[in-house]
């Protein structure tokens, strides 16, 4: 089987750890390095906790220091949902003799992605300040990727404001840079990553079932799953997992070509994303693949074996 080269660049809070596993435990993906934004939380915190990760599953990926402010606005972080460390209270020890990268995320995913034009894929899990920066330094590197895959945007309402998804509120400005980017895009948002959820017996099964990485997961997640519950949600959602598992399972998932924008001036809407999916009228360009559905079950199925398998 060939498998799949992918970079993430995550602001590693509680569904970046369980994405970031998902990605180590899938044998289609093949993650050829790691950068970290702030976003969930401070850009030293997300660094830090991608190590952390990673030393729990006894892998050692190359993890890369990125922005630690968005483009322009002033930094937002998400404390509330993944706690100030963005773990959810969870106190995972740094691995031993890891080497502490200092290579900018931008250089070193413009390296990576110039060693395999067209193979790629970009799985954007935070806010695009990392990615857009790369895009700006290297005009050249959209062309290099066979795509970028993000969580961010939503076509109806927002989690942070009531018209704006968090990655694209915490810096509009990356996204519109990456929506115009001229790559190929997959956007996977609100409409997508709220179907995608752990219920609380999925937690505590996940927990029970003996294996070290369940008993994270319960742990780490059990926080943003009160949140959510306070907020009448079905579950601790898995947003930043479905670009992840998009990038291995495809068929598991319903989308739409749209035009997608993102509002960068509005006082009440900042942060917005603006698709033509359900408008008469439409926008001159059909920029991203906007993912609907998933089969919720079988996803489900796939992220809870691959994660307990690590043991």
């Amino acid at each position: 089987m060939t498998r799949i080269p992918i970079w993430m660049d995550c602001d590693t809070g509680t569904d970046d750890a369980v994405a970031i596993m998902l990605a180590h435990a899938l044998p289609e993906l093949d993650l050829k390095g790691i950068s970290a934004v702030c976003g969930n939380t401070t850009q030293r915190n997300a660094f830090l906790n991608t190590h952390r990760v990673c030393g729990m599953m006894g892998a050692r990926y190359p993890v890369y220091p990125g922005a630690e402010k968005p483009l322009i606005n002033p930094l937002h972080t998400a404390d509330d949902v993944h706690g100030a460390g963005g773990l959810g209270g969870v106190e995972l020890p740094l691995p031993e003799g890891v080497e502490y990268l200092t290579t900018p995320a931008w250089d070193a995913l413009y390296a990576c992605a110039k060693a395999m034009p067209g193979a790629l894929r970009l799985v954007a899990t935070g806010p695009l300040t990392n990615v857009a920066t790369a895009f700006i330094k290297y005009p050249d590197l959209p062309g290099l990727l066979h795509s970028v895959l993000f969580m961010g945007g939503a076509s109806w309402e927002g989690n942070v404001t009531p018209s704006a998804e968090f990655n694209f509120y915490a810096d509009p400005h990356a996204a519109e840079l990456v929506l115009k980017c001229g790559a190929k895009l997959v956007m996977c948002g609100l409409d997508v990553t709220l179907q995608t959820y752990l219920t609380r017996r999925q937690l505590d099964a996940m927990g029970d079932s003996g294996a070290r990485v369940g008993a994270f997961v319960r742990a780490c997640g059990f926080h943003a799953w009160k949140v959510f519950n306070s907020l009448d949600m079905k579950g601790f959602c898995m947003h930043d997992s479905c670009p992840v598992m998009y990038a291995a399972h495809p068929e598991l998932f319903e989308g739409e070509m749209a035009g997608v924008a993102v509002e960068t001036r509005g006082s009440i809407t900042n942060g917005k994303s603006v698709t033509d999916l359900y408008s008469d009228k439409q926008f001159p360009f059909k920029n991203a693949l906007v993912l609907l559905k998933v089969d919720r079950e079988r996803f489900m199925e796939i992220l809870t074996e691959s994660i307990l398998k690590l043991g």
